[in-house]
Parts: C-alpha cells; sequence; structure tokens
C-alpha cells in the first residue's frame, strides 16, 4: 500500500490526516493520538459504532462509507490497514491524486519515535492483556504514559490514552509483519505459535518475523521474552539488548535458570491466583483479580518489564493486583434465568483451551461454549486442534464462520468442525444463525449452567442479546 512518496510525522507542524477504517480499535486510537497532537483528523467508515461516536465527540469528522469524494486534494496522508484492498474507492482515489500514504503500522511505528521509552507488545496470545497490565502499573506509578492498546481497557474507559512524551506502549501485531515498521526501546515477545496462516507459510516464517522483530531493539534497549518458546535464543542469539525471561518454570527451554517464575500458585474459587514471584534480586507476593494460569503468565511478563524500566517492585505487584480485565478476555457479562453468561476473545485452539481450564475450576453445572470460528484459514489450519480445545466444555454450539476478510470458504463450514468433534464423542451441534442459537439456548440451558460466548467475530452479541442488553 505505497504511493509515490512516504509521509513523515511533524509533530511541530501537524498536517491533514485521514483515515480510512478509523472506527477500528487500533485506527481509532492512533486518530486520537494524532488529533490530540493538533492534527487535523478525519476518516471513514462502514458504519456507525460506540468507537465512532467517541471520535466524532472529540471534534474528528467521520464519514459513513468508503467513498471516492471524501478524499479530497487538500489531504496531506492517508492512512490504510492491512485490510484494504486496491479497488477500494478511497484507496484508489488516494493514488490518482497523488496523496502520501501509510499503512497502520507504518504510522504507529512513526508516532514511537516521538517517545523517550516505547514499549512493544509481541506474540501470539496475552498481547491484550499484558499490554493492559504493563499500562496499570505506569499509570499508577504516575508517569504518565501514552497508550494503545487492542481492547477497551475500563481504567481509562476505552483503548487510548495521551500522555506525555516519555512512555508509550503499544500492542505488536505480528499479522502482514506489520510490527517490523516499529521503533521499540523495551520489548515483550510473549510466546509463538502457529496463527495467520493465511499470510504466513509455516510456524519457521512466523519464528523468521519474530526474530527480525527482536532485531530492531537498540544495543541499551531490552527484550522480555517466554523463556519457554522452543529454541527461543534462535531469536536472541547476537542481540545486543538485554534479554530476560519469564515463565511458568524453574528452568527455561534449555534448562538455564528462568529470570521470572512463579512459586506456590493457588487458585480461590473463582479461578484467580496467588503466587509468589521469584526473580533474581528478590521474592514478592502477588495476587491477582483476572482467572486462570495465563494470567499468571501475563503477569511475570508484565512485572519483569516494570522492573527493566525502572518502576519499584511494590508498585508493579500492587498495579497488577488492582487489574480487573479487559473486555472480551473471560468478561462476566451477567446472570439470566440462573445462567452465568461470560464472553471471551479467545480464537485460537491455545487460547480456547486456557479459558475453558479457567471455566472449570468456577463451580458450575453444565459448561456451554457457543463458539463462531474466525476466518476460514485459521479454521481448516486448526481444525483437528480446535476439536480436541472444544471438547473440553460440556456441550458445544457452533453457528456459522466469521470470514472476516475471507471471501474463499475452502470447502469448509462449522458443519466440518461439529464433526470432528463429535469424532471426540463431543456433544456438539451446528446451528447456522444466531437467532436459532439463542431459541435453542433458551430451550436447554438451565439454571446453574456457565454459558461462554467465544471468538473474535459477533458471537458475543448473542450472551447480551440473551441478557437484554
Amino acid at each position: 500500500m505505497s504511493s509515490n512518496e512516504k509521509y513523515t510525522l511533524n509533530f511541530s507542524k501537524p498536517e491533514k490526516i485521514y483515515f480510512v477504517g478509523i472506527g477500528g480499535i487500533s485506527m481509532s486510537g492512533l486518530a486520537e493520538i494524532l488529533a490530540d497532537a493538533g492534527f487535523t483528523v478525519s476518516g471513514s467508515d462502514r458504519s456507525s459504532s460506540a468507537i465512532t461516536q467517541g471520535l466524532e465527540a472529540k471534534g474528528i469528522k467521520v464519514f459513513y462509507g468508503q467513498k471516492y469524494e471524501n478524499i479530497t486534494a487538500d489531504i496531506d496522508c492517508v492512512v490504510f490497514t492491512s485490510a484494504i484492498r486496491p479497488d477500494n474507492p478511497e484507496y484508489k482515489a488516494a493514488q490518482e491524486l497523488g496523496l502520501k500514504t501509510l499503512t497502520r503500522a507504518e504510522l504507529l511505528g512513526q508516532i514511537m519515535k516521538n517517545y523517550s521509552i516505547p514499549v512493544a507488545v509481541s506474540g501470539t496470545h496475552g498481547k491484550t492483556t499484558t499490554t493492559s497490565m504493563i499500562s496499570e502499573i505506569l499509570l499508577a506509578a504516575d508517569v504518565n504514559p501514552t497508550l494503545s492498546i487492542g481492547g477497551v481497557l475500563p481504567t481509562i474507559g476505552g483503548n487510548v490514552r495521551v500522555g506525555g512524551p516519555e512512555y508509550f506502549v503499544t500492542e505488536a501485531c505480528e499479522y502482514t509483519n506489520s510490527f517490523l515498521s516499529f521503533f521499540p526501546k523495551v520489548s515483550i515477545i510473549t510466546n509463538i505459535e502457529a496463527d495467520h496462516l493465511d499470510f504466513f507459510k509455516d510456524l519457521d516464517d512466523i519464528r523468521n518475523s519474530f526474530r527480525k522483530f527482536a532485531q530492531l531493539l537498540p544495543d541499551d534497549g531490552a527484550l522480555i521474552i517466554g523463556g519457554d518458546i522452543e529454541r527461543y535464543k534462535e531469536i536472541t542469539d547476537g542481540l545486543g539488548c538485554k534479554v530476560i525471561t519469564y515463565g511458568l518454570e524453574k528452568k527455561d527451554a534449555y534448562g538455564n535458570p528462568m529470570d521470572y517464575y512463579p512459586e506456590n500458585i493457588t487458585y480461590n474459587e473463582l479461578g484467580r491466583a496467588s503466587f509468589t514471584v521469584v526473580s533474581k534480586d528478590e521474592r514478592r507476593e502477588v495476587s491477582l483479580q483476572v482467572p486462570g494460569e495465563h494470567n499468571v503468565i501475563n503477569a511475570l511478563g508484565a512485572i519483569a518489564l516494570a522492573d527493566a524500566i525502572g518502576i519499584s517492585h511494590e508498585q508493579s505487584a500492587a498495579s497488577v493486583h488492582n487489574f480487573k480485565g479487559t473486555d472480551r478476555r473471560f468478561e462476566y457479562k451477567g446472570v439470566v434465568d440462573g445462567i452465568t453468561v461470560i464472553d471471551d476473545y479467545a480464537h485460537h485452539p491455545t487460547e480456547i483451551e486456557a479459558t475453558l481450564k479457567v471455566a472449570q475450576k468456577i463451580e458450575h453445572n453444565t459448561l456451554w461454549v457457543v463458539f463462531q470460528p474466525h476466518t476460514f484459514t485459521r479454521t481448516k489450519a486448526f481444525m483437528k486442534e480446535f476439536a480436541q480445545a472444544l471438547s473440553m466444555a460440556d456441550k458445544i454450539v457452533l453457528p456459522d464462520i466469521y470470514p472476516a476478510r475471507e471471501t474463499d470458504n475452502l470447502g469448509i463450514s462449522s458443519a466440518t468442525l461439529c464433526e470432528e468433534l463429535r469424532k471426540l464423542g463431543a456433544d456438539a451441534v451446528y446451528i447456522p444463525s444466531f437467532d436459532r442459537v439463542e431459541n435453542f439456548l433458551l430451550e436447554n440451558c438451565t439454571k446453574g449452567d456457565m454459558l461462554i460466548t467465544m471468538g473474535a467475530g459477533e458471537a458475543y452479541k448473542i450472551g447480551e442479546s440473551l441478557l437484554g442488553k
């Protein structure tokens, strides 16, 4: 997505920036940061949403519907996401007018250059929660951070916070290699697994991208990396920066001592952990208000990063305790007719397994999961792994796949996944439409059951509809 000339941000001379797809969780955050810095910001999206309404309330002009005539010659730069295709009318207009363009990732990278300590949180899983925990630590430490999070953090009432010029914290997604446009001083790599196989060839291709991401760090920077990542030294070898490992075990993937690990993990009746953080220089007690073993790991990464940038140990431990979660991460939605409704963003087999392990620690009768698979590519690539993970639930309901950017169904559907589940002896049913799913649940769920709506698409709407929201 490049035009004749790349645009370079000049914060001392703010100009006119247009965002195609301004209502996205990341694009909206960048739009707010630029608007606050004095840039004249406008953009378009398909339809009105809480995010676009929030932008409008801040004086940002939003066009509904992406149209050629929205792009005018006085725009200094047009920003696109990787989802925008060359036949998009606004993209075509920008090209024909010879306007400068930036991808979302390129813009984010340029924004990072404006801060003293840019922090980038990457990995296949755990990015949003780890970024949010770091955000809580920096907010409590009163260092006035600028934040760009891939989910809504209740503490800041959204996904973005504009702060001072020192700390900038953002998620760094590997999809389309967007994180290779970044300029971090400190980075986290939570884990590396196969995903986004509509872009990457295989796991080795993904690992190669994470290696390039690690190499972006300056010699006076730091990389905090999951020490249980297989052959992680292929990612870190030869780096000039400090490398810090963390994970659940005392030893890393090579049998060396882990820099940060937990001891004495216990869980309460809500699945929330208390544990001792063991690091080279001390032991400290931590308790969480978010459930699951995966959040123990997320907290360790956030604490390791906080130590690396000089936040006090007491502050980081207190802040991760105060963290109450982000939207769509095992989010309690309410109770209807005695049925507890939870929503979760899990859309990869590893995430599903982590979520269902949490659910199993909480008292319930029957555990229902309504899982909407996200993209045909991911569903086909992990068909057996999805079935294995989902079979941890008592009953599974599968609506149609959420296609996102994809148009080719690759000859599969949710019915295919349902067949795989039944081969494992799981109680699974394929019900294409949300309306029919709701009716099925109303007829079959009973008092004391737990219902989890799950996926990166729109499955959350089913739970909200049942609750009358």
